[in-house]
């Protein structure tokens, strides 16, 4: 199976640079000087990193196959593939393994579907599809969804009240704060281990 290292996004400048929406753990590695990297769709690729630099923490990078402006352009939205390696790590898990799993309660009710991963800047958080079709983001910590159970197919979700729309009448607002009750996350209990699409 394919897995995305990264998507295309706009040009820079006008001798084909580009900037890349990175999805991997390991970009210094899959965007290396002279990689070459199959394409989503295809008849564009395959492309040969030239040249890649990291500004502000977004990566930009020049291809062999793309000299200036308008052929950087027409790259938009283009995705770089790799073919998907063996994770050796127990506690790491690819958005396809996820997509698909039943999320239960940790006292065995069916929540929903799990139909996507989120990468967002605190941490990964799990795209829910509740029974009744509500999508609610979960946070992929290990105090909230404390049991990723692949071959089993489901995620057990221990959810803080309110965080679920099902559950939406249970949330209860800090009037000191403002903030909702039971976000008082450890931020060392993220999920390191949740993987990019490598």
């Amino acid at each position: 199976m394919q897995l995305i290292v990264a998507r295309i996004g706009r040009a820079l400048g006008l001798r084909g640079e580009v900037a890349l929406d990175v999805r991997t753990d390991t970009p210094e590695e899959r965007l290396a000087v002279g990689a070459v990297l199959q394409t989503v769709p295809a008849g564009v690729g395959p492309l040969t990193v030239e040249r890649s630099r990291v500004q502000h923490g977004r990566w930009n990078v020049t291809f062999a196959e793309v000299s200036d402006r308008d052929a950087a352009e027409a790259l938009r939205g283009v995705e770089l593939v790799v073919e998907e390696d063996e994770s050796d790590e127990d506690d790491a898990w690819y958005p396809h393994e996820l997509a698909g799993l039943r999320a239960e309660h940790v006292d065995g009710r069916v929540l929903g579907e799990i139909i996507g991963l989120e990468h967002l800047p605190a941490h990964d958080s799990l795209l829910l599809r509740e029974t009744s079709g509500v999508r609610t983001l979960v946070p992929f910590v290990r105090a909230i969804v404390p049991v990723v159970d692949i071959p089993g197919g489901r995620v057990v979700i221990d959810p803080p009240g309110g965080l679920l729309a099902s559950d939406a009448e249970n949330l209860v607002v800090s009037e000191e704060t403002g903030s909702s009750s039971g976000s008082g996350q450890d931020p060392d209990a993220d999920r390191d281990g949740a993987e990019d699409e490598d």
